[in-house]
């Protein structure tokens, strides 16, 4: 056992030793991946040695595989539901995760005019105001997905092989230029791939800003704060202050959308029809102009989690942290 180690060490030395200038991998998706960061500046070296590194491509999360398949969306959709019903009775935590991180709160508020309240409600969706810790390496997560599709025959198949090589290449980028070795950039994040206390996709991380110093660390909650309401802004058009006067129905509204949803199939709170595919949705808006206000920010909220279930719930979570803030 020793010997074999011993040989595995000088084959990985003598591997690392070279100095490439191509991008030839027997995995064509590798070598598509590796053109495209050194387009952006990666060198071929450092290219080459994160694809060709066992620890990055030749271990599989399959856990993450098993949840990413069709047959699970409907059951995540379900859970959507049920987690923004738990999640209503820690709206409190919301509230002092908000007191505590008010000067956050306030300069992500002011600058890119998201209320405090939404940010805060997607937080604690998301990671539970950062107490629910990754188990998985979101490199690894991609490339699983990469692997597995070497030929893509259904659309969310192709879409899934072309967001994960996306991700993948965004990752190399990040860490090559925060000269990290690659077994050394270790991203934890969920199943699906998301960072940090605000889950971003690593194709997100343009949005991520720091409170007070020049590198995000979105692990940091003033950070993820800040990086959220930038996001929400930026990618979203979240511009103006949410007025909770104009919403004040918001948990009658969620519990009328829950039912709709059961009573109907593809369904859409704030769509009338599918954006890629031009099929239209069962549209829970239709004729209900009293809606219009609260649409559009549920919107701007899907720019986050396309779920409707998703952004419901932060509304709701928002609206009732707003009248705990006011007491």
């Amino acid at each position: 056992m020793r010997y074999l180690l011993l040989l595995l060490s000088i084959f990985s030395t003598s591997l690392f030793a070279k100095h490439y200038t191509n991008c030839t991998f027997q995995n064509l998706h590798h070598s598509d991946i590796c053109k495209k960061v050194v387009k952006r500046g990666v060198s071929y070296d450092y290219a080459n040695k994160f694809l060709l590194s066992y620890f990055k491509t030749q271990k599989f999360d399959e856990v993450s595989w098993k949840y990413l398949k069709p047959k699970y969306v409907q059951y995540h959709k379900h859970k959507e539901r049920k987690a923004n019903n738990v999640l209503v009775s820690r709206v409190p935590n919301i509230v002092k995760n908000i007191n505590k991180h008010q000067k956050a709160y306030d300069y992500a508020e002011k600058k890119y005019a998201v209320n405090k309240e939404i940010i805060a409600a997607i937080l604690l969706k998301e990671t539970n105001l950062g107490k629910i810790k990754p188990t998985h390496d979101a490199f690894i997560v991609f490339n699983t997905i990469v692997t597995r599709l070497p030929k893509p025959e259904t659309s969310r198949e192709k879409w899934l092989l072309k967001m994960g090589k996306t991700n993948m290449a965004t990752i190399i980028e990040y860490c090559y230029k925060n000269k990290l070795a690659p077994e050394k950039c270790n991203l934890p994040s969920s199943y699906a791939g998301a960072i940090g206390i605000p889950q971003f996709m690593p194709n997100s991380f343009i949005y991520a800003e720091s409170y007070k110093n020049k590198v995000p660390d979105l692990t940091d909650m003033d950070d993820a704060i800040v990086s959220v309401a930038k996001f929400l802004h930026k990618k979203a058009g979240f511009d103006t202050l949410i007025d909770w006067k104009k919403m004040d129905n918001v948990p009658q509204i969620e519990q009328e959308w829950y039912q709709y949803e059961f009573d109907n199939e593809n369904t859409s709170f704030a769509y009338e029809k599918n954006s890629k595919t031009g099929k239209p949705y069962n549209y829970f808006c239709s004729d209900k102009p009293e809606l219009d206000y609260l649409k559009e920010y549920m919107k701007k909220i899907l720019r986050y989690n396309n779920s409707s279930n998703y952004a419901i719930g932060v509304l709701r979570l928002a609206h009732d942290a707003s009248l705990l803030l006011a007491k």
